[in-house]
């Protein structure tokens, strides 16, 4: 099994956090991804997700193949969702659209979805991990005052688990990081089974961006 950087195809703090917390030396490289041009196939938000992801790493690829080379990429996006809704909830546009989110989620169960897209050299991993979260009851000056913070501004379903709308959340069943934005386990395990070695150690103060 060989040891490796990884490049995070996500301009994600969260997403690096998590590598960085797994100690998965990793560096950060993003290319422009239409995101509007991925159609959501009806019902089946894994499938949506995988999609983005892989988007995301051919864009990656198209704009620096050759710095790429056969170093592994992985690509990664999050939606939130539940069956009643007929499209899945990213981030909000502006804080009205914040609330609506909110509003929405409020007093109900959900379901989070993150795809991710491995690819080293000619290898490829793409799959979906569902997290189910349920939200208590919210008043609307919870509401106001949480996006009023500005912390769900950028995060899908106008929410942050792992930081003020950590109160909302009565439940969760599944990985609580694949909430957060990447299912770190399920990723260490694709890893492996492409033959690649992401562990090891990390310098913080890497002035390039690695971990």
């Amino acid at each position: 099994m060989r040891r490796t950087e990884i490049i995070l195809a996500s301009a994600s703090p969260r997403r690096h956090e998590i590598l960085t917390l797994a100690r998965i030396p990793h560096r950060v490289l993003t290319a422009p991804a239409d995101e509007a041009a991925v159609p959501f196939p009806a019902g089946d938000p894994g499938e949506y997700v995988i999609a983005l992801a892989k988007l995301k790493n051919d864009a990656l690829f198209a704009a620096y193949r050759d710095e790429i080379g056969d170093t592994p990429v992985l690509s990664a996006d999050t939606v939130v969702w539940a069956p009643a809704m007929k499209q899945p909830l990213g981030k909000p546009k502006d804080p009205d659209d914040a609330r609506r989110m909110l509003r929405q989620l409020s007093g109900t169960s959900h379901e989070v979805w993150t795809g991710v897209m491995i690819r080293a050299g000619a290898a490829e991993s793409a799959f979906a991990v569902s997290t189910e979260v349920r939200f208590r009851d919210l008043t609307d000056e919870e509401i106001d005052e949480y996006v009023n913070s500005g912390d769900p501004l950028d995060k899908a379903g106008a929410y942050g688990y792992q930081s003020g709308a950590c109160v909302f959340v009565e439940e969760i069943r599944g990985d609580y990081y694949n909430v957060v934005g990447l299912p770190v386990c399920r990723v260490a395990e694709e890893l492996a089974r492409l033959g690649i070695s992401a562990r090891g150690r990390m310098d913080r103060n890497d002035e390039n961006n690695r971990y």
